[in-house]
Parts: C-alpha cells; sequence; structure tokens
C-alpha cells in the first residue's frame, strides 16, 4: 500500500491533516522573534596617524584634515569620525553593508600610501626652500 493511496481513499483526513499542519504553521509563525533593529555589524576602518611631538592643532591641521578629505572621497563611505589629540589622530570609516571589509581596506591603504608620498614630497620640497 503506497502512501499517496491511504490519502487519496480518506479525502477527509486528509483535508484535517492539511488544516492542522495550517494551523500549527500560523500558530509557530506568531512565535517567530522579530527585531525592529537587527544587531548588524557594519565594515569599519580605523586609520591611526602618530606624529611624536605634535600638538592637537598641528594633528588636525596637519594630518587628520587632509587625510579626512582623502579618505572622504572613497565610495561606499556611509559615516566618517575623527579625534585628535597630541601627537596621534584616528580616523574612524563606516562602510555601506554592501561594501567588502577587504575591498574597502585596500582603498583605505592605496589613499593613505597616496597622502604619504604628497607628505614627503612637501617635506623635501620645503627642505630645499621651493614650494610645493
Amino acid at each position: 500500500m503506497s502512501p499517496s493511496r491511504l490519502f487519496i481513499l480518506r479525502p477527509v483526513a486528509t483535508s484535517l491533516l492539511m488544516a492542522a499542519i495550517m494551523l500549527v504553521g500560523i500558530v509557530a509563525y506568531r512565535f517567530l522573534p522579530l527585531s525592529a533593529l537587527p544587531e548588524i555589524d557594519y565594515p569599519t576602518i580605523q586609520v591611526v596617524t602618530l606624529y611624536p611631538g605634535a600638538s592637537p592643532d598641528v594633528m588636525t591641521s596637519s594630518v587628520t584634515s587632509p587625510l579626512e578629505v582623502q579618505l572622504g572621497q572613497m565610495p561606499g563611505l556611509n559615516q566618517m569620525s575623527s579625534v585628535s589629540s597630541a601627537g596621534s589622530s584616528v580616523i574612524t570609516l563606516q562602510f555601506v553593508l554592501s561594501l567588502s571589509l577587504d575591498v574597502a581596506e585596500q582603498e583605505v591603504q592605496a589613499e593613505r600610501a597616496a597622502q604619504v608620498a604628497r607628505a614627503v614630497r612637501v617635506a623635501q620640497a620645503e627642505q630645499v626652500g621651493r614650494p610645493a
């Protein structure tokens, strides 16, 4: 006797079984947990820059601001915040959820390398005494 034969011969029992399964599904659906604000981790990168002996004002004007301008143009950047203190600055970059953290990290490293190269050129030009 095949399983389908049992359901074909007893249509009322089949209908009651189907209704019971639907009722259990509806009741179980109502007990599913639902969160209005689910916990998600945005891709976040922190750029830490050290400049020993520099005051917070020098850090802000010479290091943090140029980096913010450079990093602020990155695609997929959702939010940026920074803190400058004596001798160090921390820039926190938060990206959209769809952006891979590996891709964002590579872009930040490329932007940071370009900024360091510009800073070296400026420093060399200042040592020679000509404008950059």
